[in-house]
């Protein structure tokens, strides 16, 4: 578990630093990498503070309590032979549980930025950041992943984090999109991505520190962690392959680009899923994942005219609801014991899409009439390394 939770943190530091980083402008990469590594800070502290208490200790169907408020009762007493265990988690300490959830709880907003890249004050990014993750990341973990959670006790099936995290994520980036605005100049001139090397050295560092996300919530070292491994690597290939094949076919050539988002596309959506699918499940769930986030960062992106810089909800966003849905349709009772149920999976689904969505166009609009969302036009033509920071890339 000490090893998946540090597996975890290396898929935002440096994995998604690196692959958001390259995908942006050159005056824009400093700023895009901070971005990753500030949250990174800001989300473990206000995780120890109330962040792990409001998500997992039994509460309402809604929210958890504050049992464990600066983890108060949590206890190590070496001489004593004292060591708290959580009751999600009974088989390892609650300090490794803690720690290895906090990782998913930084990488959930960090994925939001992708959203919002190359045109949001930093100062608006923090305060969004801190809000988003205890009224919303808070909250729907508690629905999912604590026994007492609605989502919980209906029986929604959510492995490593396809609603949690990606559907979660993806409905908040498609808010900052809109909230935003598009980039001066977008769609009118092309954006050339500053290094497709730092992007592809990202996506591969994500790909492995996904390992770590969805083996390890076995929380142990057995056949389903197995499993949960297996699973993730077939459906990622599967993917990537079945985006690269649209791109040949439309566009007689296959890119770099397509390819590392193919690969991100079905490490999305075989998340839910990874402890409750066979290969085979994994398989149809990467096609599945390749075609409808393709889609997504294409058809659906004009169709929703908004400038998701990244393609957030595009991939995250659709790869998770693909994934969270199939888990209804793939589920095998011989893994897992448990049976997946289509319409539990869509009420899941789409319930998170809806709250993360408006409470995030909530703390949006808040912030943008107290304290201003966007750059101005100069600071935005300059770029956000040089204007908000100080700093260039020579």
């Amino acid at each position: 578990m000490l090893a998946s939770t540090a597996l975890v943190l290396l898929m935002t530091i440096p994995g998604l630093a690196m692959f958001y980083a390259g995908m942006v402008r050159k005056k824009n990469v400093l700023a895009t990498a901070l971005q990753s590594f500030f949250v990174t800070c800001l989300v473990s502290v206000l995780w120890v503070l109330v962040g792990y208490s409001l998500a997992f200790t039994p509460g309402s169907p809604w929210i958890g309590g504050l049992d464990r408020f600066a983890l108060q009762g949590m206890l190590y007493l070496h001489d004593a032979g004292k060591l708290t265990v959580s009751h999600v988690a009974p088989t390892i300490p609650e300090s490794v549980f803690v720690m290895f959830q906090m990782t998913f709880a930084i990488i959930t907003p960090a994925l939001i930025a992708g959203a919002f890249a190359e045109r949001m004050r930093f100062g608006a990014m923090v305060l969004f950041m801190a809000m988003w993750s205890l009224l919303v990341y808070a909250p729907v973990a508690h629905w999912v992943w604590e026994p007492t959670g609605w989502l919980a006790s209906m029986g929604a099936l959510d492995f490593a984090g396809g609603t949690v995290v990606h559907i979660n994520a993806g409905a908040a980036g498609l808010a900052c999109a809109y909230m935003l605005g598009r980039r001066t100049h977008y769609g009118s001139e092309p954006f050339i991505p500053f290094n497709l090397g730092f992007t592809m050295i990202g996506a591969s560092l994500l790909w492995v520190g996904w390992f770590g996300f969805n083996a390890g919530s076995a929380v142990a070292a057995d056949g389903r962690a197995g499993m949960a491994m297996l699973v993730t690597q077939t459906a990622t290939a599967m993917a990537a392959l079945t985006w690269s094949t649209i791109e040949w076919l439309i566009r007689a050539r296959v890119s770099l680009l397509g390819c590392l988002s193919g690969a991100v596309a079905g490490l999305v959506a075989i998340t839910p899923a990874s402890g409750f699918v066979n290969v085979g499940g994994a398989l149809a769930i990467g096609v599945s994942a390749g075609v409808a986030c393709y889609w997504g960062a294409t058809g659906l992106k004009r169709l929703l005219r908004a400038d998701d810089s990244l393609d957030v909800f595009g991939i995250h966003g659709i790869g998770g609801i693909v994934g969270a849905l199939l888990t209804g349709v793939f589920a095998d009772k011989n893994i897992s014991g448990s049976e997946g149920h289509l319409l539990t999976q869509a009420i899941g689904a789409f319930a998170t899409l809806i709250y993360s969505g408006t409470v995030s166009l909530l703390i949006l609009v808040i912030l943008k009439y107290t304290v201003g969302l966007r750059v101005n036009a100069e600071e935005e033509l300059t770029g956000l390394d040089l204007s908000l920071h100080g700093e260039a890339i020579p």
